[in-house]
């Protein structure tokens, strides 16, 4: 019966006060619906097209769609054996959200205006999505408002539970996002701090003066994709040697293949390997 309770009990903080559905009009579902029926064997530029119309249309329209991808892995020709060579999905960014998102969350964006007067400099938009929210912050302007947040008697958003990052080739200008989930101990909340770089100049603040916490977090993000935190006390790899080439979570990355107890034999990376049909 505990185990019962416990698994319907909702996640503290998750939704906003006063607000059954912050998320209306989003469903958990794919947002894509069913994959069009794509040989993988064909280079047919226009099937490519009619798939890519057909992805983008099943998206939101207020979405950013950043590009369509086929198959798993992007293997065109030869043939993908993952089994998943005719799923076609829309890769896009959720719209902007207006007030007001309701509950709490109208109080937290309020006060960091009032925090910082000219809030379009520091917040570029504000996401409600799946019962969450994600404040995009100018890079410029993250350790300031980090601070802020912490210290201000209105947020008290005293723990950075988390730093991670993620690579999006197709952002043009912001290929390298880094994602911040804080909560606050005192009002039991939690918000996301969203932070974009481009590859060429991928500088992003460190929040470690303000969360001492994210020291670990950042290395590892900084390992993984290779985004450089500025003022990080001692920003080396934590997980790949010191001499590693490259970033191994970054999309441009080559898929490696897996040795085998054979001698000289690999198993080779799923996009280099033939078609078995």
């Amino acid at each position: 019966m505990t185990g019962e309770s416990d698994a319907n009990a909702p996640v503290k903080g998750a939704v906003a006060e006063g607000e059954s559905r912050p998320d209306a009009g989003t469903e958990a579902g794919s947002k894509t619906g069913a994959g069009a029926a794509v040989s993988t064997a064909s280079t047919d530029a226009a099937e490519d097209v009619a798939e890519t119309e057909q992805a983008v249309a099943a998206v939101e329209p207020e979405s950013e769609v950043l590009r369509v991808q086929h198959g798993m892995f992007g293997v065109k020709g030869t043939g993908d054996t993952s089994g998943y060579g005719g799923l076609s999905r829309a890769i896009d960014f959720p719209s902007a959200g207006q007030q007001p998102f309701g509950g709490w969350w109208d109080e937290v964006y309020d006060r960091m205006g009032a925090l910082a007067p000219n809030s379009s400099d520091v917040i570029e938009k504000v996401v409600v999505h799946r019962g969450e929210i994600t404040f995009h912050v100018v890079r410029g302007q993250l350790a300031t408002l980090a601070r802020h947040l912490r210290d201000d008697p209105h947020l008290r958003f005293e723990l950075c539970s988390s730093v991670s990052g993620v690579h999006y080739p197709a952002d043009s200008g912001r290929e390298l996002h880094a994602v911040y989930h804080l909560q606050s101990m005192t009002y039991n909340r939690r918000i996301r701090l969203e932070v974009s770089a481009p590859d060429a100049d991928p500088h992003i603040p460190s929040v470690v003066p303000t969360y001492p916490a994210a020291d670990w977090h950042e290395r590892e993000t900084y390992d993984m994709f290779g985004i450089v935190f500025d003022g990080h006390p001692a920003l080396t790899r934590i997980l790949m040697p010191d001499d590693w080439p490259g970033h191994p979570q970054r999309k441009d990355y080559p898929l490696g293949g897996i040795e085998v107890e054979y001698h000289g034999a690999t198993v080779p990376p799923p996009d280099q390997r033939r078609s078995y049909t």
